[in-house]
């Protein structure tokens, strides 16, 4: 029998900015197709021997060393490695350009290609959004900033089209249905309902962290995780076992957590907590290994989603609804595609040429600090989730108003750091690519009993703190097509053009320094140092978290989506990702991206 071609909404993309709209509509009684690129990982509850899809050995989840083949680019014939979830470099490459005006190929920007997305791999911190963050444009209307001469925040800030409070409902809804331990108390942000789960005992390594932030007199909070410590009545997920002793919950406490599959399904990804639940529905289908080629629009009307299977055949979808969220680079450059191959659909997403797709792409101003525990302390930093303590002593009016900052940071100790002994050294001097070791190539110092002493030192003493905040967004922060660079179908490949402001590295800069002043008054000293990704052109210009880019508005002559999420210029396209967001927010924004994605589910249930 045929695959039925016709669908209520068809959603491009499984993670944080689809799954919530497919779950809603589904369990509503309409029929939903999601096509996703990636393939279905299974946990191992799910398989006929208990083996899990995912691979949590990092020598098998990463393959060969390889080397960029691809034309035109300033690193043709370096060496990267992909693991099982990435696309090949070489396939389907992002290209960014460096301050020096070179190209270079990158696999950063992809956050996954799986079912689930991201959410299978993040190390699942999943904080709020504070009240400020929508509206920082209001908010900095004639305040004095630092390093902003030209006034750029005061021009290219915008508020939300809505409010916290229009979203604090969906943030519940979000941290019920995704599932999440944490703790309210020490949030700065309003909380009408507690959904959290309970935290796992903090790793004794963190104990640094919790000494050094009483010193400075911050509040302090359990990070919020998305990963169950008890059984989760609305995705039908049993929690983790009660170990030996009080602590109840403990056998999921494991740092590949971080950057791996969950292959028990405690951590709470978009598959497992929505997508799985409705998977035998009759109304829902789910195709992976689909790779959306383009759009097709009939005057305001997405008619035809155009998509090769699994086995590379052309096949066509329709739906009353079409639904982008294949994360922030790729959705730009599906629309820029579709652009690209159709004037009508060109000059309907574009607005007749505002030059807004593509524009304000975001990241976030990331950085922190690290330091080594003193011998002979050393911690089993494999018994941990990705983090144990957080702080809005960054984001708090206060902390801005003295330090003249246009907006706030989430501040994280990253307990999962480094943990494994094959992490450690596969990230030291990691710079754009995955390196699996290739950092020590240029140490020739680090061989032999150096490099024995050097592992000694690190491993089980590393401790860092991260903060994560706003960039400021610039129309010259751009998503484009690369002019001469291809995909392995043909396609141009996503030409990301981005660089810092003035107050971004400003903002680094005192953020970095805080968390350096946590790490030093928590006693961990040794090797201290801190700073923020604008120091080297090489590293994390286009990842932690890919934002912007199709921005949504009050204004179609300032956005590309109207406050609901569609598309200006269509009756029936949706984007919901990340690039809807004009602001990249003080924190990690998984969570807020799947807030507004159950916003906008609401809003599709009353119209189809």
């Amino acid at each position: 029998m045929a695959e039925p071609t016709s669908f209520d909404v068809v959603i491009i993309g499984s993670g944080a900015g689809g799954a919530p709209i497919a779950h809603q509509l589904v369990l509503a009684g309409k029929n939903v197709l999601v096509l996703e690129k990636g393939p279905l990982l299974r946990t191992q509850d799910e398989t006929a021997d208990g083996r899990s899809d995912f691979r949590r050995d990092e020598l098998l989840s990463t393959g060969a060393e390889k080397r960029i083949t691809l034309d035109g680019v300033a690193n043709r014939g370096a060496a990267y490695y992909s693991s099982h979830v990435e696309p090949d470099i070489n396939d389907e490459p992002h290209v960014y350009r460096t301050a020096s005006g070179d190209d270079k190929a990158t696999i950063e920007g992809y956050t996954a290609q799986v079912v689930g997305g991201g959410t299978q791999l993040y190390g699942g911190v999943s904080y709020r959004f504070t009240e400020r963050d929508f509206r920082l444009q209001s908010a900095n209307a004639g305040r004095p900033l630092r390093d902003d001469p030209n006034g750029d925040v005061a021009r290219e800030a915008r508020d939300w089209p809505f409010t916290y409070a229009d979203l604090e409902e969906f943030y519940v809804q979000a941290e019920t249905l995704i599932g999440l331990n944490g703790q309210v108390a020490g949030q700065i942000k309003h909380f009408s309902k507690d959904s959290y789960q309970p935290p796992l005992r903090p790793n004794p390594i963190s104990a640094h962290v919790e000494a050094g932030m009483d010193a400075l007199g911050m509040t302090r909070y359990r990070t919020p995780l998305a990963v169950i410590t008890r059984d989760h009545e609305p995705s039908g997920r049993r929690g983790p076992l009660p170990a030996a002793g009080p602590d109840t919950g403990e056998t999921a406490k494991t740092a590949f957590v971080n950057r791996y599959g969950d292959p028990l399904g405690f951590k709470s990804s978009t598959y497992v907590a929505l997508l799985r639940p409705i998977l035998s529905r009759p109304n829902f289908a789910l195709r992976p290994n689909c790779v959306v080629t383009h759009l097709e629009c009939t005057g305001r009307t997405v008619s035809k989603v155009h998509y090769l299977d699994p086995s590379g055949t052309p096949r066509v979808a329709a739906g009353k609804v079409v639904v982008v969220a294949c994360s922030a680079i790729e959705s730009v450059r599906l629309l820029k595609l579709s652009a690209a191959a159709d004037p009508a659909f060109d000059a309907a997403i574009n607005q007749d040429g505002n030059g807004i797709l593509g524009g304000y792409f975001l990241t976030h101003c990331f950085g922190g600090a690290s330091a080594l525990v003193d011998a002979p302390a050393r911690y089993d930093k494999s018994l941990t989730l990705d983090s144990d303590w957080s702080s809005d002593h960054c984001a708090t009016d206060e902390f801005l108003e003295a330090n003249q900052l246009w907006a706030g940071a989430a501040l994280y100790n990253n307990t999962s750091d480094r943990a494994l002994p094959l992490a450690l050294g596969r990230n030291y001097q990691s710079r754009d690519l995955d390196t699996v070791w290739d950092g020590f190539t240029g140490e020739a110092r680090l061989t032999g009993e150096a490099l024995v002493g050097f592992l000694g030192d690190h491993f089980g003493r590393g401790l860092s703190m991260t903060f994560m905040a706003n960039q400021v967004p610039l129309k010259s922060n751009r998503i484009e097509l690369h002019p001469t660079v291809k995909d392995k179908w043909g396609r141009a490949a996503a030409y990301i053009i981005k660089g810092w402001h003035p107050h971004d590295v400003a903002a680094m800069t005192t953020f970095a320094q805080v968390c350096r002043d946590v790490l030093w008054h928590g006693g961990v000293r040794k090797d201290l140092g801190a700073g923020g990704v604008y120091g080297n052109d090489d590293l994390a210009r286009c990842a932690n978290h890919v934002l912007g880019g199709a921005r949504f508005g009050t204004d179609p002559r300032d956005s590309v989506l109207d406050g609901d999420c569609k598309a200006w210029g269509f009756d029936n396209l949706y984007v919901t990702d990340g690039s809807c967001m004009p602001t990249s927010g003080g924190g990690n924004p998984t969570l807020t991206i799947e807030a507004n994605a159950f916003r906008v589910a609401r809003q599709l249930k009353e119209r189809i």
